[in-house]
């Protein structure tokens, strides 16, 4: 199925679990975007906001939710489209196969113990009583740290670095650059200098994690920083030391977590949130994008803005904040008045004026 000329639509049905309406022989050779795809070409329409692009779509075959009507075909109508996507997507870019083995390059430790089915690239670095589990692939660049453990079907991409003693669990996915295992940032000031507390805890990574590049994820500074099964870590996000993350949590870009705080099962952090240190984040919290949470939040919440306040109530900042400089006016114009009528009737002014509003047509 995997050939270059691509799949029938029959048999993409089939793979999709699809119900098709179109011809099952005309054969398409690979997945476009809707506003680019040609007649070879399959698209798909998974979001409503995009129904106009459909409709214009040169695709020769579209993959749309089952209820989806009005589209000319052919179509591949699936009851679960998102999955059907990523198998459709799998169909046509398969991961490339894993060749067992050293690179001559590649530098190991003697007491290493590397699975035979395992691939190890060039310039990759083993330390000393490391173990590398069945199907992993570690690519080149990788820096794999003293005793450290990965397990089954993993993969490290270039420029890895997994510190002393981090245990990554099964089929966890490490993106370039990121790093694993670094000390957490703890200092204490002396009375003339901040002196670094040693950072001697570890790092575990429990099954199906996936962590994006230029990650950090920093090692306890006693006991674990524990990242649990299925979390989905985007790009460029810190977790400090001695954080802990429930399962299926998703934290997205350029999130900061502090140290100490605990999030519960399936929280989803949007990008750039802020947690101060030593939080309990709820299961199934939401944080909208740029929260500043400086205090816990309990199970369900959704919050947003800085400090991070429930979100109904943060959308109402938000759309009273574009009358704030008519507002101000307003308030100079009237406190105008009343010092005229204050000036007039003879009384004192008034000491309740409102202080450094500011006022850009005065």
């Amino acid at each position: 199925m995997g050939a270059p000329a691509g799949f029938t639509l029959g048999e993409l049905a089939a793979a999709l679990r699809a119900t098709l309406e179109g011809d099952p022989g005309r054969r398409v050779t690979g997945v476009a975007p809707l506003e680019t795809a040609g007649p070879e070409q399959v698209s798909f329409l998974i979001d409503a906001r995009y129904r106009a692009s459909a409709e214009a779509s040169r695709a020769g075959a579209l993959l749309v939710a089952e209820d989806v009507s009005g589209l000319r075909g052919p179509l591949l109508r699936s009851t679960t489209p998102q999955q059907a996507l990523i198998a459709l997507l799998t169909l046509f870019h398969p991961p490339a196969s894993l060749s067992p083995g050293i690179h001559p390059s590649a530098v190991v430790a003697s007491d290493a113990r590397i699975d035979p089915s395992a691939s190890i690239g060039a310039l990759a670095v083993i330390g000393a009583d490391a173990v590398i589990g069945p199907r992993v692939r570690v690519h080149p660049l990788v820096y794999v740290g003293p005793h450290v453990e990965v397990g089954e079907e993993s993969v490290l991409h270039p420029r890895v670095v997994l510190g002393e003693g981090v245990r990554l669990g099964c089929r966890v996915v490490v993106q370039p650059g990121a790093v694993i295992g670094g000390d957490g940032f703890g200092y204490a000031f002396d009375g003339s200098a901040h002196r670094k507390i040693p950072q001697v805890g570890v790092v575990v990574i429990e099954d199906d994690v996936d962590i994006g590049a230029n990650t950090t994820i920093d090692r306890a500074t006693l006991g674990t920083t524990l990242i649990r099964r299925g979390t989905k870590i985007d790009n460029l996000v810190q977790v400090g030391h001695n954080v802990e993350i429930g399962e299926h949590s998703i934290i997205v870009a350029q999130v900061g977590i502090s140290g100490s705080c605990r999030l519960g099962r399936g929280v989803v952090a949007a990008g750039q949130v802020g947690f101060a240190d030593h939080l309990t984040i709820g299961d199934g919290a939401m944080l909208g994008a740029q929260a500043g949470v400086a205090a816990d939040i309990p199970p369900g919440e959704r919050r947003l803005g800085t400090p991070a306040v429930p979100m109904g109530q943060a959308k109402r900042v938000f759309a009273a904040q574009k009358h704030l400089p008519d507002m101000a006016r307003r308030l100079r114009a009237a406190e105008r008045r009343l010092e005229r009528l204050e000036t007039r009737l003879g009384i004192a002014p008034s000491q309740t004026r409102a202080s450094g509003v500011v006022d850009d047509q005065a």
